[in-house]
């Protein structure tokens, strides 16, 4: 356990025992205002992205125009090399023929693709990033195995310890706890009787 002395957390992590228990905490979630929560489940459950209110990925946003710079890059290649560098006349063919360029057309175009959506992700996502600050909790482990946790992050607009708290237990949360970035320490908070 932490001390009282004043610091600022990371975030409060709340356990849950069961899915549909950790889908209602992020509708409630949802539903109250806050945006910067995430939820941390040993399986994916479906319906999680709409209970928490998340977009659409905008990663096809990124992956769109430089796919599209894949195919323009396969075509000012050959166009340039088999054209104008170095034009050889093969079986009575013409220097520029859109047909046999197709294949390195869509060839790059998958290759520009592929990297556009890895490294999209990554930027997207965060990552890489070694060590999470809900990891110092001892009861996080369990998040790989058979118990679900939504970690609401204090830098959220609507985050108030008391407000939060209240919100979390609404939702019968198992078990909650304070998360600070720093020190590697967490504080547990005992439950009180909350209201459906």
């Amino acid at each position: 356990m932490a001390s009282s002395k004043k610091k600022k957390p990371f975030a409060y992590l709340a356990e849950f025992d069961t899915t549909p228990a950790v889908i209602h905490a992020a509708e409630k979630l949802r539903d109250a205002g806050y945006s910067k929560f995430d939820a941390h489940t040993p399986f994916p459950i479906h319906g999680m992205d709409a209970a928490m209110g998340l977009s659409d990925s905008k990663l096809g946003l990124l992956v769109f125009p430089v796919a599209m710079a894949g195919t323009a890059t396969a075509f000012t290649m050959m166009w340039w090399m088999n054209g104008i560098d170095y034009p050889l006349v093969i079986g009575g063919k013409p220097p520029f023929s859109l047909p046999s360029m197709v294949p390195i057309m869509f060839e790059l175009t998958v290759l520009f693709s592929a990297f556009a959506t890895v490294f999209g992700m990554l930027h997207l996502n965060r990552l890489p990033r070694h060590h999470h600050p809900v990891f110092n909790s001892e009861r996080f482990a369990a998040a790989t195995d058979d118990k679900f946790f939504i970690s609401v992050e204090a830098d959220d607009p609507k985050f108030d310890l008391e407000k939060t708290k209240k919100v979390l237990e609404g939702a019968h949360c198992t078990h909650l706890e304070i998360v600070y970035d720093d020190d590697g320490q967490t504080e547990t908070i005992p439950l009180g009787q909350a209201e459906a």
